[in-house]
């Protein structure tokens, strides 16, 4: 099969698209022919080798962790799914597998493919829709009528958690971008929002509940003046200094500093699913690449100005 793989840590240039075996699976596994994939920066980070220290130098790798396809093969302790079916999954391999052709997935991630969506749309949802519903549902903690600000919110996480904090009851939702998405994420759902090259969000006088800071570029300490006294600020920034920080405002009454680390499962996919089915949630495409331009794909990540998602097409649909 065919596949986007490394052999060492290095720019988008060290991307090689080759043949390589089919992966094997393991009894809970699926084998399951890709159609799409997508770009999250975790992906270029690994690939950097900003996470070696989680994932080694074993190489080749296949990067990559949001699929959508079809499963051809089941293990024998597989008993949601049979071949024919259509999944999308968000792998829990340490280094993902979905640059590729065909992909081992685990029947604990995976859910059937929204019936509304290509496969395209579908592979932009998983880790980027698991991180916003489980930033604000469970990091968060969010309640009806609470108010809510994005930041970063026309991103790929952002997009998804303008629209998910409406499905979950926020009374208002705030989200910030440049003055090029404004429409785009009010269309998404937000109450306001915030041009950043025109005001800072942190010297607003509305105080909120939740703020979830997707890009990370704003400290706890430049949103403690925006947050209600028990308000919640989440972060995706996984580093040392980010948990420290979090078991800090734990051991001390008042507002909360929480990292979000996204776990993916069948019963928060399917709760996904169903959001989209019913129109109440959509992704945002940005832009579309063939698997064998996946450096490309990743060179556009990385400058920053993504709307939405980077959708990779692995096999035609």
């Amino acid at each position: 099969m065919k596949a986007a793989v490394i052999n060492q840590y290095g720019p988008p240039s060290v991307l090689r698209y080759v043949d390589v075996n089919r992966p094997s699976i393991k009894p809970h596994q699926m084998l399951v022919k890709v159609h799409t994939s997508s770009v999250n920066p975790i992906d270029w980070k690994i690939r950097r080798g900003m996470l070696q220290f989680l994932t080694g130098r074993s190489f080749p790798i296949i990067l990559g962790f949001d699929v959508s396809g079809e499963v051809v093969q089941v293990g024998d302790l597989v008993t949601r799914f049979q071949p024919g079916d259509l999944i999308y999954a968000r792998l829990d391999q340490l280094v993902g597998g979905a640059y590729a052709e065909y992909a081992a997935v685990s029947e604990k991630v995976a859910a059937p493919k929204p019936a509304n969506m290509t496969h395209a749309q579908a592979a932009a949802v998983p880790l980027a829709g698991l991180t916003a519903l489980q930033a604000l549902r469970d990091a968060g903690k969010l309640e009806v009528g609470h108010k809510v600000l994005i930041n970063g919110a026309s991103g790929g996480v952002g997009t998804f958690a303008v629209q998910l904090a409406k499905v979950l009851g926020a009374g208002e939702v705030t989200g910030v971008c440049s003055r090029a998405n404004l429409d785009l994420v009010a269309s998404l759902g937000a109450d306001r929002v915030i041009d950043y090259t025109q005001q800072d969000f942190t010297q607003d006088t509305v105080k909120y509940d939740i703020i979830f800071d997707v890009v990370g570029n704003r400290s706890f300490l430049d949103c403690k003046k925006v947050l209600q006294p028990k308000g919640i600020y989440i972060t995706t920034q996984p580093f040392p200094t980010d948990f420290l920080q979090s078991f800090l405002t734990y051991l001390l009454p008042g507002q909360k500093y929480q990292v979000i680390l996204m776990k993916s499962n069948h019963d928060d996919l399917a709760f996904l699913a169903e959001q989209i089915e019913e129109g109440k949630i959509r992704a945002v495409i940005d832009r579309t690449y063939p698997l064998s331009e996946l450096a490309a794909a990743h060179t556009y990540s990385e400058e920053g100005h993504a709307i939405g998602k980077i959708v990779i097409i692995v096999d035609v649909e």
